[in-house]
């Protein structure tokens, strides 16, 4: 699907949310977490292209696995989040995704602090010169 059907989607969808939320917000909320669900699914068969992109240039560069792995969960991470975050805020419960925020920014910084380690390592060798 191309970035023009998952607009047409996206702009169904509110307007049929539009049409229920005065009248019945239950089937507003869930026509909006259906159609995220439907354009999320359709943006998650793209990583495919991603995915061989990111493979392509670790054969060319000899990159580790360790930093391609911890780069995908990175990119996995944020996406999830903001998927959650937005259904959050679309659902009214903005402190509830605010939170959903702090959790996803604190575990990409768990999952990248090999990265940093690797950093402060490498920096460490070329002051000892």
């Amino acid at each position: 699907m191309n970035i023009i059907q998952l607009s047409i989607i996206g702009i169904i969808a509110v307007i049929l949310a539009l049409q229920f939320k005065t009248t019945k917000p239950e089937f507003s909320i869930l026509i909006s977490i259906g159609a995220m669900i439907i354009i999320f699914y359709f943006a998650i068969t793209k990583l495919d292209i991603v995915l061989s992109t990111i493979n392509r240039i670790q054969t060319t560069f000899k990159l580790s696995d360790v930093y391609l792995d911890i780069l995908i969960k990175i990119i996995g991470i944020a996406y999830i989040a903001e998927f959650a975050t937005q259904l959050c805020k679309d659902a009214g419960y903005g402190a509830i995704a605010s939170q959903i925020e702090v959790g996803a920014k604190l575990s990409i910084l768990v999952v990248s602090l090999p990265i940093l380690l690797s950093i402060v390592d490498t920096i460490s060798a070329l002051l000892k010169f």
